[in-house]
């Protein structure tokens, strides 16, 4: 079955005329919250008339407003590691002043199950996880004979047991161009065809090991080089913008709409598997992803891509999904050579009709 043929289906379902507002609880990592889009689609398309809201924290919060279907984001930063039950408590009230007729919470923890079952919104939709019932009322399962995170997050937005199509809409990130344009003068950013890189990753497994030499090449072909990350990028962002001289920039910060506005300007990302690879796929941006312990096909974005880069040599321990190298010699990306990386971006500029031109 495919997502239209489904969606002719929803269209006949008696409940499609609710009006109750329904709360998403997604996952907060930044990619996962890029997919969640998908599920606000699925939730629009089945009740087109129920308003969506999303929970989320504030490093997240800045992606929602580029999120079409979304009504609002709760902004609220439970502690990591603890149950927090106070905050659980002010979380539930804040919740219950909304009256939501329905909830999806895709994570499995106990955790994130609370504040709803708190605030005592009538249906809580989720996968069982960690003994939660009675917190939730409308459980489901199956989860493990769904291998991609999307088929298991998509399919809470849909009534029980209904067959899932293979194919789901895309994230999408609007970013208006007059946005773009301001924030490209207030940082006064010219007009040179830019190269953006994205060389952050949540552990050291994912992320490439030669973007210093990519930028390098990059510029010496006349492109401009913007580094996009957070805090934890900056000496990695400072090392790459050595080895690339003037024409580079260091863009990364405490921010992320200024590394949301920074990938929507950019004509080109390069990055590792990480949620800024989810954000540039979503915007529409021509992205190159780079991907060594993780599989593409599993955590690659639903969003269209302009080249998966891989190691073309063989790597047993590959994929192996862990955040640290567990055989030490990280195989998987330092395999990966510079010019493996700036030939497909050589070759999606031109394709893009942004051919190099020497400086």
């Amino acid at each position: 079955m495919n997502y239209a043929s489904l969606l002719a289906g929803l269209a006949q379902a008696q409940d499609r005329s609710a009006t109750s507002p329904v709360l998403l609880v997604p996952y907060m990592w930044i990619g996962d919250f890029v997919r969640c889009h998908t599920v606000v689609r699925v939730l629009k398309d089945r009740w087109p008339d129920r308003p969506v809201d999303v929970l989320t924290t504030k490093l997240c919060a800045p992606l929602l407003d580029y999120m079409p279907g979304v009504r609002q984001g709760i902004v609220w930063d439970l502690p990591r590691g603890q149950l927090a039950l106070a905050q659980q408590r002010a979380l539930a009230a804040r919740l219950s002043a909304e009256q939501y007729g329905a909830s999806l919470v895709m994570p499995r923890t106990f955790k994130s199950t609370i504040a709803p079952w708190l605030a005592g919104i009538p249906q809580r939709t989720g996968f069982i996880g960690e003994v939660r019932f009675g917190l939730l009322n409308d459980w489901r399962r199956g989860e493990r004979a769904l291998p991609r995170m999307i088929d298991r997050c998509a399919a809470l937005a849909l009534p029980a047991g209904i067959k899932l199509p293979m194919d789901w809409p895309e994230p999408q990130l609007k970013v208006p161009a007059d946005e773009i344009a301001r924030w490209r003068h207030a940082r006064g950013l010219g007009e040179r065809t830019v190269v953006a890189l994205a060389p952050g990753a949540v552990g050291p497994s994912k992320r490439w090991s030669y973007y210093p030499e990519a930028a390098r090449a990059l510029t010496a072909q006349g492109y401009e080089v913007w580094v996009i990350g957070g805090p934890g990028e900056k000496p990695l962002a400072e090392a790459i913008v050595a080895a690339a001289g003037p024409q580079s920039r260091d863009l990364t910060g405490t921010d992320l709409r200024d590394g949301i506005l920074a990938l929507a300007a950019a004509d080109l990302v390069i990055s590792n598997d990480s949620g800024l690879l989810h954000v540039s796929a979503a915007i529409g941006t021509p992205t190159i992803g780079i991907f060594g312990p993780t599989s593409a096909w599993h955590y690659a974005p639903l969003n269209p891509i302009t080249a998966v880069i891989e190691t073309k040599t063989d790597v047993p321990c590959r994929p192996c999904h862990k955040p640290t190298c567990r055989m030490v010699h990280h195989k998987c990306m330092r395999d990966i050579a510079a010019g493996d990386v700036t030939d497909a971006a050589f070759r999606a500029l031109a394709a893009a009709g942004l051919p190099a031109a020497q400086p």
